[in-house]
């Protein structure tokens, strides 16, 4: 493994940026194929398959991300505007074929059937009919928005049926096998909530799933929500999230001015809310259309803030009365979270900086040359650090000492006024993740290690606006694999496990590699988890823009598996 030649990539050295992870990168490629519209592919189609795809993987690999740009003569303003594209790649035997479509939605219905954009989205706000006079045009500003149903972030599940999702109370249940949209599923019909994450958890017992909501009118509140894990009704297949409770309430501490969220930290007994110096003015937000603007407009960063840890006991639904406290950061992404002897330890990726959300519009990711490079240059670097919460603070606790007892730990947990602890992190890396632009995209084996002590996690490097290379991190000594190619981008690294498997990271790692300056050569790569080489390759005969989160939907159960090679070895 070898540091990075394709460009100049060091830590900027000026008093400015001292305490933040910022870079001095120049001569970065041009990816404004990454984020250009496509075609669906309703219809599965081969893929050309080098190296060897392990016969054991059977199933369908779904991904989830942005597929149209353009409707029309309008064009999107923003990365998470862009028309909901679903993929499939499916697995069996050693072979793999790929399908995609657009998502049903009601906003790309409408979309299309206008030809324009008509309904608003994360960066950009639909203008009026044209066909309307004067007058109706000039009223229609003062309407409010409405969410957009634009499910273009994630997969995930509930009560066993498949649903996209993305940060509105809106998702969508679709077919994984033939990925047609089924329904449209609003979360206030069940609960009174105007938001949710794209991210839930599923407790490892498999009891139920976990989303997290936000109430947002101009004073607002988190929630947190449980859905039960199977259907309250067995004979009713239409059942969607009838049995969702709130678990707790949680006041923003601007109640017109709450966090932005995008996932949440979960451990065996507790939820963890991170409420963030990623801001959300709801006035803002309200008042956009009669603006021109979008909802990024209302969003921004104020690092005078600090971070707030909300506990959670999943049990009894009490917020715990201390509150964690750490200096200004944002995240999206958590690792994972577990208890051990009186603490609760958190993973997760983190940078200094909170105004990256709104630099990844689409004119900014389609720049080349300096332009470009300034725009990576300005956004902060994304790193896994680790906090250890210690759950037994109270108000009899000592002030002024550190709390974080755990051996070979460099966090610290100090008691600074009755109901505030002040957290500092530790880094989980060392210094050679520089060199890869820091990590995003955490991946672990969930199945297994969610909530529980683990020792491996997987995500992207970020030498570029998006992931440029494969990272596998050892929390024991914090070593580094990587897969990396000039050129290729690959997405989202998905651990999918070995059947029956007894080492954490028995299985392979999946990602869907995009080739922006490679014409119809975007694959699906599977590397072996514990050495990080390259098993194979499906390269697929089309175009694919770079998307966000999937899941892999298998069909290969253990027994399933034992039985195939007993056959074999007879």
């Amino acid at each position: 493994m070898s540091p990075p030649s394709s460009t100049d990539l060091k830590k900027t050295k000026s008093k400015k940026n001292k305490d933040h992870h910022y870079t001095d990168v120049h001569g970065l490629p041009c990816i404004e194929k990454i984020v250009a519209s496509v075609d669906e592919t309703p219809e599965a189609i081969s893929t050309n398959i080098s190296g060897t795809i392990p016969e054991w993987i059977s199933g369908n690999f779904l991904r989830n991300g942005p597929g149209k740009f353009e409707i029309g003569n309008n064009k999107f303003n923003h990365w998470f505007d862009g028309m909901a594209l679903l993929h499939q790649f499916k697995i069996a035997g050693g072979q793999v074929t790929y399908k995609s479509r657009f998502l049903g939605s009601d906003c790309y219905t409408a979309n299309s059937e206008n030809s324009r954009i008509v309904v608003s989205e994360f960066g950009t706000v639909a203008m009026p009919d044209p066909c309307k006079n004067f007058f109706q045009r000039f009223l229609s500003r003062f309407e409010l928005p409405k969410a957009s149903d634009n499910d273009n972030v994630s997969f995930v599940t509930y009560k066993g049926d498949y649903y996209v999702s993305t940060e509105t109370n809106f998702m969508h249940k679709v077919d994984p096998e033939t990925l047609e949209t089924k329904e449209k599923v609003d979360w206030s019909k069940f609960i009174a909530v105007n938001g949710a994450t794209a991210h839930p958890h599923t407790d490892p017992d498999g009891i139920r799933p976990c989303p997290f909501t936000n109430h947002l009118h101009l004073s607002a509140i988190y929630n947190i929500i449980r859905v039960p894990p199977t259907r309250t009704m067995p004979e009713n297949p239409k059942e969607t999230l009838e049995g969702a409770t709130v678990v707790c309430s949680i006041p923003s501490v601007d109640k017109a001015r709450p966090s932005y969220y995008h996932s949440f930290a979960m451990s065996e007994n507790y939820v963890v809310f991170i409420e963030q110096p990623i801001k959300m003015d709801l006035l803002k937000i309200v008042t956009g259309k009669l603006r021109g603007k979008g909802i990024s407009d209302g969003i921004y960063w104020d690092p005078k803030l600090e971070t707030i840890f909300h506990l959670i006991n999943k049990q009894t639904g009490k917020l715990n009365s201390v509150k964690y406290h750490a200096k200004a950061l944002s995240t999206f992404h958590q690792i994972n979270a577990w208890e051990e002897d009186g603490f609760l330890v958190m993973d997760l990726c983190a940078a200094d900086d909170g105004k990256a959300i709104n630099n990844y519009i689409v004119q900014n990711m389609r720049k080349s040359g300096e332009a470009l490079d300034e725009v990576y240059n300005t956004m902060c670097r994304v790193f896994p650090r680790r906090f250890v919460l210690p759950l037994n603070a109270d108000k009899e606790t000592p002030s002024g000492q550190n709390l974080n007892t755990r051996p070979d730990s460099t966090a610290t947990a100090t008691k600074t006024a009755k109901d505030k602890v002040f957290c500092t992190h530790e880094d989980l890396h060392d210094e050679e993740l520089h060199t890869y632009g820091g990590l995003e995209f955490p991946q672990i084996n969930y199945a297994k290690y969610n909530t529980k002590p683990y020792r491996y996690f997987y995500g992207c490097g970020f030498r570029h606006l998006v992931g440029d290379t494969l990272i596998k991190m050892d929390l024991q000594g914090k070593k580094m694999k990587v897969w990396e190619h000039p050129g290729l981008y690959p997405s989202e690294p998905v651990f999918v496990p070995l059947p029956g498997a007894t080492e954490e990271d028995d299985g392979v790692i999946m990602s869907v590699v995009i080739t922006p300056n490679k014409d119809k050569s975007t694959f699906l790569l599977v590397l072996d988890a514990k050495t990080f080489k390259e098993l194979g390759r499906a390269e697929v005969p089309v175009n694919i823009p770079y998307g966000f989160h999937g899941t892999f939907n298998s069909t290969m159960t253990h027994r399933r598996y034992l039985l195939e090679r007993k056959l074999e070895a007879h």
